[in-house]
């Protein structure tokens, strides 16, 4: 396995795909942590607590919330 990069030592091609999938977990994550907050705790499937711990676990946490976490 290969050391890691700096930021300053990257590509600009690999610049923006960080940013971008940067961009698109934040996006993901608001976006879930915000339909948690304004739905009502009979409409979670589980304690909203969990859910929004999930949440915070990188890209799988929202989709996981998306998919299961409401009813």
């Amino acid at each position: 396995m290969g050391r890691s990069r700096r930021w300053d030592e990257l590509p600009v091609s690999g610049k923006v795909l960080v940013m971008a999938l940067t961009a698109v977990q934040v996006s993901l994550a608001v976006s879930a942590w915000a339909d948690l907050a304004e739905r009502p705790a009979e409409q979670i499937n589980g304690s909203k607590k969990k859910w929004a711990a999930i949440i915070a676990v990188n890209f799988i946490g929202p989709i996981l919330y998306f998919r299961r976490g409401r009813r």
